[in-house]
């Protein structure tokens, strides 16, 4: 997945609250999915979301820039 790609993915995760509904918008694995936020972090230097296995919610510096 390409950064623009990653940053639609983090869009519909922040829209659905969930990495499995995302990934089912999408067409791919969950585990894609999560590959691509954890790139996407990676490279912003920020984790972006709190996982729990039922939700995804934004973490407080996922929100300030939100």
């Amino acid at each position: 997945m390409d950064h623009l790609e990653a940053l639609r993915t983090f869009c519909t995760i922040v829209e659905t609250k969930s990495f499995t509904h995302a990934a089912n918008r999408f067409g791919v694995s969950t585990s894609a999915v999560s590959r691509a936020i954890g790139l996407l972090e990676a490279r912003l230097g920020v984790r972006l979301f709190q996982r729990t296995t039922r939700h995804a919610t934004l973490t407080e510096a996922a929100e300030q820039d939100a």
